[in-house]
Parts: C-alpha cells; structure tokens; sequence
C-alpha cells in the first residue's frame, strides 16, 4: 500500500528558509521520478520541483534559485530544502510521484508552510 508522509513545515519570516521531507513506502522508490507540489488557498495545486530516479531536477520558474530538490533512495525519502521564502509561497505541500498520481491519484496529507511578511 503506497504512502506518502509529509513533515517539516511550519512558520516563517520572509527571507526564512524550511526544510521539508517525504517518506515514501509501497513503492519502488529509487526508480520513480518524485515531486514536490503546492496548493494555496483557493488555487490549483502546482508542481514546484521534481526529480528523476537519475537525479536530474527541473523547478517551477518562481522556485528557481530558492528551492532544492534532493532524494536519500536509502532512506526512500525525498526532500525540499527551500531558502529565500516569501509569502507567496504559502501552501500546503505534497510530494508525490507521478506512477502514483497516474494509477492511483493518491496523496499524502500534505504539510503546512507559512510564510509571514
């Protein structure tokens, strides 16, 4: 059974940095690309991050340069270390991969970042 445990949000100034994790089970970890998404009240959740099994990353453009995709295929864990943070960046965070979302949509319960001004 796939689950997906988000950890590591909280609250933040501006210009703070956090860093989240997500342990994954009830997959083949090392061979699935994974991601990192967001959902901000009242919008569309939004892919931020992601990372292939080789570990070659890509990031949304208002990401690029603050935000840092990584993977522990040992620990089935995958992480966001994310610096420079502005409100904007306030949501909820998921991780997930995209063999899950595709065959299942499962998600995990997210994990709460918030950043004040």
């Amino acid at each position: 059974q796939v689950q997906l445990v988000e950890s590591g949000g909280g609250l933040v100034q501006a210009g703070g940095s956090l860093r989240l994790s997500c342990a994954a089970s009830g997959i083949t970890f090392s061979i699935n690309a994974m991601g990192w998404y967001r959902q901000a009240a009242g919008k569309q959740r939004e892919l931020v991050a992601s990372i292939t099994s080789g570990g070659s990353t890509n990031y949304a453009d208002s990401v690029k340069g603050r935000f840092t995709i990584s993977r522990d295929n040992a620990k089935n864990t995958v992480y966001l270390q994310m610096n420079s943070l502005k409100p904007e960046d306030t949501a909820v965070y998921y991780c997930n991969a995209p063999l899950i979302i595709h065959t299942s949509n499962y998600w995990g319960q997210g994990t709460q970042v918030t950043v004040s001004s």
